[in-house]
């Protein structure tokens, strides 16, 4: 391996840890700082954070991966990403950021839920935490497996010591640095690498393209298209429908669903300066999150033309963005894009692990545990806390063959049918009651997982799949909704100034 991508690697983890232990001596000192920085984000910071949290390594791998080998019909899932970002970011993010300060200003999502509706604040409690741990243990998994894939084919057969495999070895290094600026900084250590993390894989979705295309062996724009134009499989490549049925179509953009459930991403709201900071850090996400999945997409589609110009083998097509940094760039710069695979991998684990631990420190140990705990002793726990979800997660993430995109496209269901439906009424509909809501909880959580066991999400009733999420959520807005009108609220409800 090149001394180069050495050099760029370690200079990446150096900053990463850097920044944790800065923000350890900034705001680690109470649970409100550990776990929510204080509410002092600053807008930009809290939209790049939001960005990075949510682009996993499925930004550079799975949706690369998947458009390489299906064409453009794919690349609707980014289409549906955007679009519910930004309902996400209009409806939810104000609300969520002034309610979740004036419901006795709660840090978790279960524990604004548990304020929202009193009446039902132990059950909302326990279930949305148990929700998060599991599907979080999951989707951590997701961004192991990617760390895994990069060392097995970045640096093959340096690694194999201890009886470990490169793979094995990339998902307990990746792990073992984010555990380390996690649990000392906190959630400001967090915010401050998905800000930097961000930009690195900004830019890297933006250089990659270009090299790509008009690099060595890439022959242009005109050449690409040429070239794309003989692929058999799938006919019309680069086509948006041919072929791509209503249901297909639904289930690619009903990732956008997804977003108003994430409590990784919508914890971000939470933390912003003030209401007033929202619209700017919505812009800029927007803006962060178009070049990104634009050049995600443009990276996939040249990277299909490069290979059948060049006689080029892709093995694994969720491998491509390793296997062009490794072939078209100096050294240094393969560094860098290797960085920023892992930036995209790391920032979401660091984001999913806090909110983890947060859940697991305020809706169970202070909960049931110790009730009169110190700041410091549930700080302490919270660190305890992302180390053992960690840890699940590499379990979890210990087959090399597992798929990227299908472990994020599971938990991201299972988030987005449980969660999604249960905060947009909660910030929105005043008649919603406590039973409602864990109806709705339960019904979305348990909606997509039968449909995972069933099958349907790959053939249902015997013809195309749907996507759990959309089944899911379904349901559990029924739910709150019908449950809710069977009920009453008890006045759960607080008007602003009440």
């Amino acid at each position: 391996m090149a001394v180069g991508v050495w050099i760029s690697l370690t200079l990446y983890f150096v900053l990463m840890l850097a920044i944790g232990f800065y923000a350890m001596r900034q705001a680690t000192s109470s649970s409100q700082q550990y776990l929510l920085a204080d509410r002092n984000l600053h807008p930009a910071v809290a939209a790049l954070s939001a960005g990075a949290s949510d682009m996993s390594g499925w930004l550079l791998l799975g949706l690369p991966g998947a458009i390489f080998i299906a064409g453009l019909q794919e690349a609707w899932i980014g289409v549906g990403l955007w679009v519910g970002a930004l309902i996400n970011w209009i409806i939810v993010a104000p609300r969520l950021r002034e309610q979740t300060e004036r419901y006795d200003n709660a840090l978790t999502i279960p524990a604004f839920l548990a304020n929202r509706f009193p009446t039902k604040a132990l059950a909302l409690r326990i279930v949305s935490a148990v929700i998060v741990v599991v599907f979080f243990a999951v989707y951590t998994a997701s961004g192991l497996v990617a760390g895994g894939k990069l060392f097995q084919m970045a640096f093959s057969g340096l690694f194999t010591f201890g009886g470990l495999t490169d793979y094995q070895t990339g998902v307990w290094l990746t792990l073992i640095v984010v555990l380390v600026y996690t649990s000392v900084g906190g959630f400001l250590a967090v915010s401050l690498t998905d800000f930097v993390q961000g930009c690195i894989m900004m830019l890297a979705l933006v250089i990659m393209p270009i090299v790509v295309l008009y690099g060595e062996g890439g022959g242009g724009l005109d050449q690409a298209s040429q070239t794309l134009s003989t692929v058999t499989e799938p006919a019309n490549y680069l086509s948006w429908t041919q072929g791509l049925t209503f249901v297909g179509w639904l289930s690619a953009v009903a990732w956008g669903l997804g977003y108003f459930g994430q409590p990784h991403i919508i914890v971000r709201f939470m933390a912003v300066k003030s209401v007033q900071d929202v619209p700017t850090a919505r812009n800029v996400c927007m803006l962060w999150m178009f070049i990104s999945l634009f050049g995600a997409i443009a990276m996939a589609i040249f990277g299909r033309a490069y290979a059948i110009r060049n006689g080029l083998t892709i093995e694994d097509p969720e491998t491509l963005f390793i296997v062009l940094a490794n072939l078209l760039f100096h050294p240094l710069i393969t560094g860098f894009l290797y960085a920023a695979l892992l930036a995209a991998v790391m920032s979401t684990i660091s984001s999913q692990l806090l909110v983890s631990s947060s859940s697991l420190v305020e809706d169970c140990y202070r909960l049931f545990f110790n009730k009169n705990a110190t700041e410091r002793q549930s700080v302490n726990v919270g660190r305890i806390s992302v180390v053992a979800v960690g840890l699940i997660a590499a379990v979890i993430a210990r087959n090399p063959d597992s798929q990227v995109l299908t472990l994020v496209s599971h938990a991201w269901a299972g988030f987005g049918a449980a969660f999604g439906p249960l905060v947009i009424l909660a910030l929105t509909w005043r008649r919603m009651s406590g039973a409602g809501a864990v109806a709705g909880l339960i019904s979305g959580a348990v909606t997509v997982m039968v449909w995972i066991a069933l099958g349907w999400n790959s053939s249902f009733l015997g013809g195309q799949g749907i996507y759990e999420i959309i089944p899911g959520f379904i349901v559990s807005w029924v739910a709150i909704y019908v449950v809710s009108l069977m009920t009453q609220n008890e006045t759960e409800f607080r008007a602003a100034g009440g």
